[in-house]
């Protein structure tokens, strides 16, 4: 008889493993910041052809309207705490007050997308199905913490993490956007 014990193997992310995820998410990805720039190609690769990159370009950051501002602050705020939160352990007083800061500045970034407009000429754009998705399942998030459902709560906000900043990251540095023009423009 044999004493080897057997831990189950950790389950693969859908049936297609890490790799395929990573696909998909690329996908996703490539196809947001694709209808994002929608018709405007030829001045996006122009833009894109002659980007001289420099430090940022604080008279630009300062000639945005305010919404913008407070948006990319938090933005900026929450992908650094973000990162130090899945750097740290999990479950202590650090993560729960930190978790909850992370929260806010999420919630403040995604409710700021909604008086953004300039994308789509004063409409909202399909980003702005990004901003619903986010409202919608942040508090899940949260509601999953509360109910120590822990493998739920660290799927949501992991997702939400990466596959957010991720998303609006390409997006943002579409060429001829603010945070373009702020560092390549």
């Amino acid at each position: 008889m044999s004493t080897v014990s057997q831990t189950p193997a950790r389950p693969a992310i859908g049936s297609m493993g890490s790799r395929g995820s990573f696909a998909i998410t690329a996908g996703v990805v490539a196809s947001v910041g694709a209808l994002a720039i929608g018709s405007n190609w030829g001045g996006v690769a122009y833009l894109a052809r002659n980007a001289h990159p420099h430090g940022p370009d604080m008279a630009l950051f300062a000639s945005l309207s305010p919404v913008i501002k407070v948006h990319l602050a938090t933005a900026l705020a929450a992908l650094i705490l973000g990162g130090v939160l899945m750097s740290r352990r999990k479950g202590r007083a650090f993560h729960r007050i930190a978790g909850w800061v992370w929260v806010t500045l999420v919630m403040v970034t995604a409710g700021s997308t909604l008086f953004i407009t300039s994308l789509n000429h004063g409409h909202w754009s399909v980003l702005h199905l990004l901003t619903g998705w986010v409202l919608l399942i942040l508090p899940l998030g949260v509601m999953w913490a509360k109910r120590h459902n822990v493998a739920r709560h660290r799927r949501t906000m992991m997702g939400l993490f990466y596959g957010g900043f991720a998303i609006n990251a390409v997006v943002a540095f579409i060429p001829g956007r603010a945070l373009w023009m702020m560092f390549f423009g």
